[in-house]
């Protein structure tokens, strides 16, 4: 009797994820639609008042590094975050003559001051260094970064967190690690260092012993249960894949923005299972860290969406029910 209720439910079970995947391969469109409303493809120059059109990531750069800050309803913590960003850049520009910069802040449909801040700072710096992509409603992060990525000029293209929480000259170590994969390849020495495909990704993995000191055992569980299924599924070379301050050469940003189909928090283990999957060559280092408050992350039921997430994301590229569009970055 046991057994004929074990096959019976074995038979059921197979029904169930047959018929998911059905229903993925029938609602699911293979390449992503990036959508983009005509008022979020021009920004403002607050010394004319003009609205000038975003250039493409498919254009040369002309910067050296484009940092992206997605922001929503972040118009108190933003501020410490670009003081602290721009002092680095700034001081760069002094000590470095051929490095340019622009900073990039995605508004992601905020009801506070987010906008009138970032505003500010364009009128202190111009609209050449710090520019606003306002959108017209909410996308989530990943939706945010990506059309932010897609405006962007640099050669290289770090994407941060609007809450300062990790240390921005911490880029320094970021740009040392993509230069060494550089070193290690064979890349001939007359192309530019933007078409390499490379990702170097912020790490908080160092600390993650000093953060179970400090939560719950069932906290802890989830955490521990969240990196199993990412490593299971989706990613295996990184170890904290959730941390807010990566860099992308252009080249790599090219390949993996616009095969981007998740818009919400698991968006970074989907860039990382793409990099993976093309080979792009990627690098973990780690990054000083420190909790800031007011994040909008729920951490238990936020993990249990990402890792309802990435099981979805490994299922609909294991059945075909999501493509990589396979061209190149340069």
């Amino acid at each position: 009797m046991l057994s004929l209720v074990a096959v019976l439910f074995s038979i059921v079970v197979v029904i169930l994820i047959l018929g998911l995947c059905a229903t993925l391969l029938m609602i699911t469109k293979p390449y992503p639609e990036v959508t983009r409303h005509a008022e979020e493809k021009f920004f403002e120059d607050p010394s004319t008042k003009v609205k000038c059109p975003f250039p493409s990531l498919s254009d040369v750069p002309s910067v050296s590094l484009s940092v992206i800050v997605p922001a929503y309803c972040e118009e108190f913590r933003l501020p410490p975050m670009l003081e602290e960003c721009f002092e680095y850049l700034e001081r760069r520009v002094c000590n470095e003559p051929k490095f340019t910069y622009e900073v990039i802040v995605v508004d992601d449909g905020s009801t506070d001051g987010t906008s009138d801040v970032v505003m500010r700072y364009i009128e202190k710096y111009g609209s050449s260094k710090c520019r606003l992509l306002t959108l017209i409603e909410n996308r989530g992060k990943g939706g945010a970064i990506r059309l932010g990525v897609l405006s962007s000029r640099g050669e290289l293209i770090l994407f941060a967190d609007a809450d300062g929480a990790t240390r921005f000259s911490d880029l320094d170590k970021l740009e040392s690690a993509f230069r060494l994969l550089l070193r290690r390849s064979n890349r001939p020495p007359s192309d530019p260092e933007w078409k390499y495909p490379a990702i170097i990704c912020g790490s908080r993995a160092h600390l993650e012993q000093e953060a179970i000191a400090n939560r719950s055992f069932f906290r802890t569980f989830l955490m521990h249960g969240f990196h199993f299924l990412v490593w299971l599924f989706t990613v295996r070379k990184i170890r904290d894949t959730q941390c807010g301050f990566k860099l992308f050469s252009r080249s790599a940003s090219r390949i993996c923005f616009p095969n981007l189909h998740i818009e919400r928090w698991a968006f970074d283990v989907e860039l990382l299972y793409i990099a993976e999957t093309l080979r792009i060559p990627t690098d973990e280092i780690s990054v000083y860290w420190t909790e800031i408050e007011g994040s909008k992350l729920t951490p238990v039921w936020s993990w249990l969406q990402m890792g309802r997430d990435l099981i979805l994301i490994w299922l609909r590229y294991k059945i075909g029910a999501w493509k990589l569009l396979r061209k190149k970055g340069d």
